[in-house]
């Protein structure tokens, strides 16, 4: 089956730099097949043979800390999950700028609960959406600069990394072989 991880702050600034060559041995290391990378940004499309654990998360973020010498957050995807992510986005309508459409993904469902407050709030041209792991943030005038963004951020804290669209759509393609 195809998972996709997405590396949490890897690449990014200066702290966290690690070659998508190592990641990509680090993965086949830890018994993965078909690793890519894509971009120079922490993301990694792969297969899991046999049996998917339970929690590969865990698995990759001990191992990048004991063979990379980085600690960082990872969320899984499954193939399935990004197909539901890309299928129901309710905001490709209004989004006209694919870079300032952000996709922040929760390890857990249960955190979704920490946005519902946010959903009641008008948040000017700045909209935002949900699904099962997922919301999405529409930031026509600026990602780092929107209310939105931050107060998302805020509520979910280390419990979620996000994606523009542009990242999401490509990742959707490479699990498509």
């Amino acid at each position: 089956m195809t998972h996709v991880a997405l590396l949490r702050g890897v690449n990014v600034g200066k702290a966290k730099r690690v070659a998508m060559a190592d990641l990509r041995g680090l993965f086949e290391e830890l018994g993965f097949r078909e690793v890519r990378t894509l971009l120079n940004s922490g993301n990694v499309v792969f297969t899991v043979p046999g049996r998917v654990k339970k929690d590969l998360a865990t698995g990759i973020e001990k191992a990048m800390a004991e063979r990379l010498g980085v600690t960082s957050r990872v969320t899984i995807l499954t193939t399935a999950e990004l197909d539901t992510i890309v299928a129901g986005n309710p905001l490709l309508g209004v989004a006209t700028n694919h870079s300032r459409l952000m996709i922040s993904v929760v390890n857990s469902a249960a955190d979704m609960e920490h946005l519902k407050p946010l959903l009641k709030r008008d948040w000017g041209t700045d909209k935002m959406g949900v699904g099962p792991r997922v919301a999405y943030l529409w930031c026509p005038n600026s990602i780092l600069d929107s209310e939105l963004a931050g107060a998302v951020a805020k509520a979910l804290g280390d419990r979620v990394t996000s994606r523009n669209w542009a990242t999401i759509s490509k990742l959707h393609v490479l699990t498509r072989g």
